[in-house]
């Protein structure tokens, strides 16, 4: 099967009567790409920034993206607050969070043993998906809020790593330790938000990624609640997925 890595050389191709039947685009970049008479049956996208800015969808002339936004909301409650604004509504938004989060870990913990490092397609398991989410708290409270001269715990896990023996990646911890820094950083966030005041959340900040770019406490939250609910909906299609095929 051809394979294109970290290429601009199909930017503006055309592809006429082209069989694409089965291909798989990772963390591409297809904005703007313009669909004709496609038979697009059984096609699988994910799009976590489809409302970002002015983007739209559109299938057959009909922008789809709110109609994504809306079912996904229904789908996960409290979802919909992950951009609030004032103090009050960001901890109302964080306790709905955490009880999302822990609907999910007491489904996985009633799954078969070791279905928390089951990866699905290529994509982080359930236990890499909560290193990662570790890494965002260290990266969006603990650095850029807290400023924290050392806020990263050793099991956080960053864009790319993988928590096997192979390839140069670091072994995988036991999942009770993934749980006990998971766990940290959740009261972090949440003893944070105990008392934060409208004042700090327009603090200005410092991106972790682009220093040179202001952010505010309220932005630097709002990646945090960003990241928090799509990794979740990851994490809960991949144990469907793996519940599926136990099943069969």
């Amino acid at each position: 099967m051809a394979s294109f890595t970290r290429t601009d050389h199909l930017r503006g191709a055309e592809f006429v009567e082209t069989d694409l039947h089965g291909a798989r685009f990772v963390g591409s970049d297809l904005s703007g790409v313009v669909m004709r008479g496609v038979d697009v049956q059984g096609a699988d996208i994910d799009a976590p920034w489809l409302l970002d800015g002015a983007s739209a969808l559109h299938v057959n002339g009909v922008d789809v993206a709110p109609f994504v936004e809306a079912e996904l909301n229904r789908r996960f409650p409290g979802r919909d607050a992950r951009r609030a604004a004032d103090p009050e509504d960001l901890r109302a938004a964080w306790q709905a969070l955490e009880r999302a989060w822990s609907a999910a870990l007491d489904r996985v913990g009633a799954m078969p043993d070791g279905t928390v490092d089951v990866s699905v397609d290529g994509e982080w398991s359930f236990a890499e998906t909560l290193r990662h989410l570790v890494l965002a708290t260290d990266l969006w409270l603990g650095q850029a809020v807290l400023e924290r001269e050392q806020p990263f715990h050793p099991l956080g896990l960053r864009d790319g790593q993988r928590s096997d023996a192979s390839d140069g990646a670091t072994a995988a911890p036991a999942f009770p330790a993934v749980l006990d820094a998971r766990a940290d950083r959740v009261a972090l966030v949440r003893d944070f938000l105990a008392t934060v005041t409208a004042a700090e959340l327009a603090t200005t900040r410092r991106n972790p990624h682009d220093p040179d770019y202001p952010e505010t406490t309220r932005s630097c939250l709002h990646v945090i609640l960003e990241e928090e609910w799509e990794h979740l909906r990851y994490a809960l299609r991949d144990l469907d997925a793996i519940e599926a095929h136990t099943a069969t």
